[in-house]
């Protein structure tokens, strides 16, 4: 194929700012369900506008998906297919006070693109159509078939995705897929990752009275906020050790290759502490574990958030009546969403805790593509096409997303490429893509198809 000059990416971007500019301001928050059905019709309506065919799937419930096809130029190979994964939904953009640009507005400062849900993910959408379309400008055309799915419910933990990847199976199929994640981390190196960590997460509640008492009764009465945080605590040691029986014993060991990768991965503690401000050390430091075993090859288990009793100015002594708690726990290959409840009940149980309710709200299993797959060099040499030599592969993302109902269903390799950067912001305030990380972006993907379509 002819190489499209550098200087076509971004001329191709601005002339289809506006798109990307109307789609940005769109505010899809799946979580409370605001816009969701006009920005699906909007990707439908783009993704036809790029000259594909598109259609809604609304039939299994929860929000629409996209479908999205662009059949291979007379040139190209017909019997490839790519899938692209995006999702169209953003997370809400609280907290308002800290946002420095209107949130739904995109706004460029200094060659910085701010906006909710920018770099998670509406710009790889974009980058992906973009780069469609320069290949159909080109003599040879699109080089394979591509596909897409976009949902509208991943930042809700997509509880319905893998519904529609078993009814529709055969409209999605596909030899291989990218996946909508994948950024610079702090040191400008390009990162690709083969899979995700799974999740299961909780509500956690107790009562210890139907009022709230007076805390002069301290002295004989027992409260909830001391009962849940004795219960919470007896889950983790202070040097950060999972205390739960059978909680490490349902990791599936990682394979010699895969381990082999985590240890190509580079990590700096400085530039972790500096971009996050951290006030502590890494909680790595007294575990047997490297920090990158710790964020790809094993479990988390978090508090992510804590409620109780009275928080407001000044004093007021009361035992609070209720506590409640929300628990994140990050999975690995081998874990399942439902076995991590059961052993988190037994331990409750075990120790004294069984008034302690726990509530699984929402669970998807991990993925790892395997590693010895084409698919994997045909993306990593793409990507070094593009970014250079320094190129890290993650056997799977620290994060967490509907990779395994793909795997399941699709039984495709799955791999992810993104435009964002290590101070992205993706969920916080400020929200942002680089330009030149989105024109990258559109070459990369560009080049991917290339590479996969000869």
């Amino acid at each position: 194929m002819k190489e499209i000059p550098k200087t076509k990416f971004k001329e191709t971007a601005e002339q289809n700012q506006k798109q990307f500019f109307d789609y940005l301001r769109l505010e899809s928050v799946s979580t409370q369900g605001r816009m969701i059905s006009e920005t699906a019709e909007f990707v439908k309506s783009l993704i036809e506008e790029f000259g594909g065919k598109a259609e809604l799937l609304n039939d299994l419930g929860g929000h629409p998906i996209v479908y999205g096809f662009f059949e291979a130029g007379q040139k190209g190979n017909a019997e490839k297919t790519l899938l692209f994964y995006n999702h169209y939904d953003v997370q809400p953009e609280d907290p308002l006070d800290e946002w420095k640009t209107t949130p739904f507005e995109p706004t460029i400062i200094d060659e910085i693109l701010y906006c909710r849900g920018v770099s998670d993910n509406k710009a790889n959408f974009m980058a992906r159509l973009n780069a469609i379309q320069l290949l159909n400008e080109s003599e040879e055309g699109l080089p394979c078939k591509v596909k897409f799915l976009v949902e509208g419910e991943e930042e809700i933990g997509s509880p319905n995705i893998d519904l529609y990847l078993e009814k529709y199976a055969d409209l999605f199929e596909a030899d291989a897929c990218i996946w909508e994640s994948g950024s610079k981390d702090s040191e400008e190196r390009f990162t690709i990752d083969a899979g995700i960590k799974g999740i299961a997460y909780f509500d956690a509640w107790v009562e210890s009275a139907d009022v709230d008492i007076h805390s002069s009764k301290g002295a004989v009465v027992d409260n909830a906020a001391w009962r849940l945080t004795h219960a919470l605590s007896s889950l983790r040691t202070k040097d950060h050790q999972v205390t739960i029986d059978g909680f490490y014993e349902m990791m599936k060991p990682p394979t010699e290759l895969e381990r082999s990768f985590v240890e190509k991965i580079p990590f700096n503690a400085d530039k972790l502490k500096e971009n996050y401000g951290l006030k502590n050390p890494l909680i790595v430091e007294k575990m047997d574990r490297t920090p990158q075993e710790a964020l790809i090859l094993y479990p988390t288990l978090t508090i992510s958030g804590l409620l109780s009793g009275y928080i407001g100015p000044g004093s007021k002594t009361v035992l609070p009546r209720k506590a409640q708690a929300k628990i994140d726990v990050r999975l690995v290959p081998g874990m399942d969403p439902n076995d991590v409840y059961k052993v988190i009940r037994k331990h409750w149980d075990k120790n004294g805790f069984n008034d302690v309710q726990l509530k699984l709200l929402t669970g998807e299993k991990s993925f790892r593509t395997d590693l010895s797959d084409p698919f994997v060099d045909i993306v990593l040499n793409s990507a070094k096409k593009v970014y250079g030599e320094d190129v890290v592969l993650n056997p799977n993302s620290p994060g967490t997303g509907p990779m395994h109902g793909f795997g399941k269903y699709l039984k495709v390799p799955i791999l992810g490429s993104g435009t964002g950067w290590a101070k992205s912001g993706a969920h916080a305030p400020n929200e942002n893509v680089r330009l030149k990380d989105f024109y990258q972006g559109i070459e990369h993907m560009v080049t991917l198809l290339s590479n996969f379509g000869s």
